[in-house]
This record gives C-alpha cells, structure tokens and sequence, in this order.
C-alpha cells in the first residue's frame, strides 16, 4: 500500500471530480470552499483579539484600587 497523496492518486480524484461536478462547476466550488476558509480565519482572529485585548485590560481594572465606603455612624 503506497503513500495515500501519490501523485497517480491525485490526478484520480482529481478526474472523478471533474466528472461529477463539470468543468463550470468546479471553479464555484473552489471559490465557495476559499470564501468558507476566509471566513473562518477572519472569526479565528477576531476571537483571538478579543480574548488577547481582554487579558490585557483586566490586570489594569484588578490594579486600580478602590477606596472603601466609608460607614458613617449616626450621631447621638
């Protein structure tokens, strides 16, 4: 049993799918399928930046200390 991406395997799944999908067909597919990676990458690090910007601004909000409420005692 060969190397699963060999060459001649390739160029068979590569005919099999010109027969399925037609030669006008494949060109949207491909489109389709980079726009959906795009997409997914964009996500990815829009998530990123957000998780990073809020590591960043939680130690600031941590450090900034706050003075306690004074009670005032009611006077007799």
């Amino acid at each position: 049993m060969g190397d699963l991406f060999a060459p001649q395997h390739l160029l068979l799944i590569m005919l099999i799918l010109l027969l399925l999908f037609g030669g006008k067909k494949i060109p949207e597919l491909m489109r389709g399928l980079g726009k959906g990676i795009r997409e997914f990458k964009d996500a990815k690090d829009n998530v990123r930046k957000e998780f990073e910007d809020h590591l960043r601004d939680e130690p600031t909000a941590k450090a900034t200390p706050q003075a306690p409420k004074s009670i005032d005692s009611p006077s007799n």
